[in-house]
């Protein structure tokens, strides 16, 4: 797709009500710029807004969503979207909300052969001493519907579960324990059914949480990975199979522990990863020779496809 090409009014849906609507925003702004920039008719559209609903039907051609977590990433918007039969880009709505739901998409990863931490769901004080005795420490808490680790702990001890439970529990009713993996933090990005470099991250401490993602400077990032090549190659693989059996489509990120043995572990797959100019797609995207304009560009061709 060229700026050439005749896609009417592009909204950019950014914001919303969910936990990370500041990432969002910063998201949103970054694609709409890159739009302008190329010669595009868009428009921002902040979906916690009244008036996104009048904007959507009146004059939106395609619509790009740069809306994380609940409602952006859960099939909501992707629904309504096709209510009103508007092209729009990223997966489809049944694999928007198997991914965002970590329970059940762990579920499918188990069924079909996809390596991913030991979990447990736990909505008791007995159901967490349960999964403490199966698990080990440390081990993560997490709730099931969130993303950017908000809610998520890294648990040292038994005398630190039942508050790592309670603050799960403020982000959603569905609990995960899992089994922490120690060794490498890996992720790769999908483009169009094609796997991107692998990125390999280094956080303070190796805990890469929300503060690591998004205000410290410690957080080291590597792309190329500097993992050899055949290890790169067994992940791309590893992450493009967790995608597809998801039913993904059109763009996202799969995101991987590697254990001291070099066993890689699926922990998720997110559907509307973060695109501002420092995060992981688009550090992908550049270290395959595609800039963040081209990658806007072929994420909204990626509305065309059904």
């Amino acid at each position: 797709m060229t700026k050439d090409n005749n896609v009417g009014v592009v909204g950019v849906l950014y914001g919303g009500g969910s936990s990370e609507r500041a990432v969002s925003l910063n998201s949103g702004e970054a694609v709409f710029q890159a739009l302008i920039r190329q010669g595009l008719n868009a428009e921002l559209i902040d979906t916690a807004k009244s008036s996104a609903a009048e904007t959507l039907i009146s004059r939106i051609d395609r619509a790009v969503i740069m809306l994380h977590g609940r409602g952006g990433e859960d099939g909501t918007i992707q629904g309504f979207l096709e209510t009103l039969k508007i092209p729009y880009s990223g997966s489809r709505v049944p694999a928007c909300a198997l991914a965002m739901d970590k329970w059940q998409s762990k579920l499918v990863f188990e069924a079909c052969g996809i390596p991913t931490p030991k979990f447990f769901v736990v909505r008791s004080t007995e159901d967490l001493i349960s999964a403490g005795d199966e698990l080990g420490f440390p081990m993560i808490i997490k709730p099931s519907r969130e993303g950017s680790t908000i809610g998520l702990s890294k648990v040292m001890q038994a005398d630190d579960i039942e508050a790592a439970f309670e603050l799960a529990r403020r982000y959603d009713p569905v609990v995960i324990a899992e089994k922490f993996i120690k060794g490498d933090e890996l992720t790769v990005a999908i483009l169009n059914r094609k796997p991107l470099p692998v990125v390999r991250i280094v956080a303070p401490n190796n805990n890469y949480d929300y503060q690591a993602k998004y205000h410290s400077k410690e957080t080291k990032y590597f792309c190329p990975s500097g993992l050899e090549s055949r290890v790169d190659l067994k992940l791309q693989n590893i992450a493009l199979k967790a995608f597809n059996v998801l039913g993904c489509s059109g763009w996202g990120r799969v995101d991987i522990m590697m254990d001291d043995a070099g066993d890689p572990w699926v922990l998720e797959v997110n559907t509307v990863p973060g695109m501002t100019s420092h995060s992981l797609v688009p550090m992908a995207a550049q270290a395959s020779g595609i800039n963040f304009e081209q990658l806007v560009l072929e994420i909204l061709r990626g509305c065309d496809v059904a």
